[in-house]
């Protein structure tokens, strides 16, 4: 068996505090080094701002170079600006004849190299490892981002552009964190959710330790969750995993290693379900160029690591550099667990060892994606909030900055037992009207909690919403308007809450965002 070294595989980072700390000021800081963070910082060095980047790890880019290659879209006639123009160089790299100009399958490092030339163009400033401490506010105003190395960037205007909110959190505003139920916002798919077809069992697996037996404790992977009623809220989030990156060019394939800290009885439920008759862990495997994968959960016991994420959004750098391991652990350990034990039919194990870490992608984290996919966190609750209304088209929001296109998705949240077999929960996917605008109130917090700070990422929006707006050409169509509207309140002086719509949208059409839906 091959030996890797997971070399920056890890979420907690140094944490030396300088001796001489730093100031660094610029007329925006940008807190997230996501593909929302990277299109806010190219938009508003088009605008004339000096702007800076500040990032928890040392990963740019995001899930966009962290795997998640075959891009989820939902319309491509929805998404223009920066974000459009990201897809149109990765057809321009790959010298496709696409009819459109773009293309929307890519390896990681393409992606990371298109950020980067983008970055290094623009003379914007990453930093990386900068793990927040703390924050200082005046009158309603962010003015410094402590980090735990000493380091302090100040700036008139800030950007969360971080997964987890972590910024809109330390600044006082008003978030949640799990599902609401229905009865919140008068939504139908929020809330916990039995019955969706997809992504469930299709066969009847016994949940016991010794099957038949409640006495000798669950399997690893099933939990004593209550049975809930359908569309009560809970604190769960869906299912966190990886995206990952496979190939199955010989010359380019790195046989899976064994993680560390393997144990093949956390794959007893994969294995008795495959023993059951069902095998589609690895369905959703989509091919991208040069011969390599984004490989994503399909099926009841896939990648997804259901109830594993739910201490992610709240936790500190510890709790998380736990679950980042327990999620590497799993994602990897289920690969080479389907490829070595046998347990495991020899056919499928022929199947899955066919492939293996591509040798010429992430080579300081062992060839394996630093960016785990948080499929959500914190929501930040505004004066607007998104809803399944605005995604079914029942309302319709007056100051669009976006559009959002995507199904109403939520992976499964909790596999709990009933009537003495698994169930997965949380599943939701219902495809929206048509595109739909996204309001800029619901990107900017209440006007008494932070006058100068946007939140492109986790934006005000119920758990089901954001399952549509969650996508990676959103975050990046977002980002592009948070600048937008960050370079207006330095030109008016005005707070972020105060920035003149009229002025926006103006600016926004100029730069080929695509804001309305007329039925194109």
């Amino acid at each position: 068996m091959q030996s890797i070294d997971f070399g920056k595989i890890k979420y907690d980072t140094d944490t030396t505090v300088e001796t001489n700390p730093q100031l660094v000021h610029a007329d925006l800081c940008i807190y997230g080094a996501t593909s929302a963070g990277i299109a806010a910082a190219i938009q508003a060095h088009r605008m004339g701002l000096n702007v800076v980047i500040a990032e928890f790890g040392f990963h740019l880019g995001g899930l966009t170079t962290g795997g998640l290659g075959a891009t989820d879209i939902g319309n491509k006639a929805a998404i223009g600006g920066i974000s459009r123009e990201f897809y149109s160089a990765v057809c321009k790299h790959y010298g496709s004849s696409e009819p459109d100009g773009t293309k929307w399958t890519f390896e990681p490092s393409v992606a990371k190299r298109i950020f980067e030339d983008w970055l290094q163009s623009a003379g914007v400033s990453v930093y990386f490892e900068q793990q927040l401490d703390r924050i200082e506010m005046r009158e309603g105003k962010l003015l410094f981002l402590v980090m735990r190395n000493g380091i302090r960037f100040s700036a008139p205007v800030f950007i969360d552009a971080t997964y987890e909110g972590d910024l809109l959190a330390r600044a006082g505003v008003s978030y949640h964190v799990g599902r609401e139920a229905n009865s919140v916002y008068q939504e139908t798919l929020n809330g916990v959710h039995y019955g969706h077809p997809n992504h469930n069992f299709k066969a009847w697996v016994d949940p016991y330790v010794i099957p038949g037996k409640p006495e000798s404790g669950l399997i690893p992977g099933v939990t004593e969750a209550p049975v809930l009623r359908q569309g009560d809220g809970d604190s769960s989030v869906q299912a966190y995993n990886f995206r990952i990156c496979l190939t199955n060019v010989p010359e380019n394939r790195i046989p899976f290693p064994q993680p560390p800290g393997y144990d093949p009885e956390e794959f007893t439920l994969l294995a008795r379900y495959i023993k059951a008759g069902v095998w589609d862990a690895l369905r959703l495997h989509k091919m991208m160029p040069n011969g390599k994968t984004d490989l994503n959960n399909f099926g009841a016991v896939s990648t997804d690591y259901i109830g594993g994420g739910d201490l992610w959004p709240e936790g500190d750098s510890l709790v998380r550099e736990r679950l980042f391991h327990a999620h590497l652990r799993y994602n990897l350990g289920m690969l080479y667990f389907l490829s070595h034990d046998e347990r495991v039919p020899e056919p499928i194990r022929r199947e899955v060892a066919q492939w293996g870490l591509p040798a010429d992608e992430y080579p300081l984290s062992g060839h394996w994606t630093p960016q785990l996919y948080v499929r959500e966190a914190r929501r930040m609750i505004s004066e607007v909030i998104m809803t399944e209304h605005h995604c079914r088209g029942y309302a319709v929001v007056e100051d669009p900055v976006g559009l959002a296109a995507y199904t109403m998705d939520s992976h499964n949240c909790r596999r709990l037992v009933i009537d003495g077999r698994c169930v997965n929960e949380g599943n939701v996917e219902v495809v929206p009207s048509a595109p739909y605008p996204i309001s800029y109130r619901a990107i900017v917090p209440k006007a008494e909690q932070c006058a100068n700070l946007l939140v492109p990422v986790c934006l005000s929006s119920s758990h089901i919403a954001f399952g549509s707006i969650r996508m990676e050409p959103v975050f990046m169509i977002l980002g592009q308007s948070a600048a937008t509207a960050a370079a207006l309140v330095l030109e008016a002086g005005c707070s972020v809450q105060e920035v003149d719509y009229a002025k926006l949208r103006k600016k926004l059409l100029e730069d080929k965002q695509v804001i309305e839906w007329n039925n194109r």
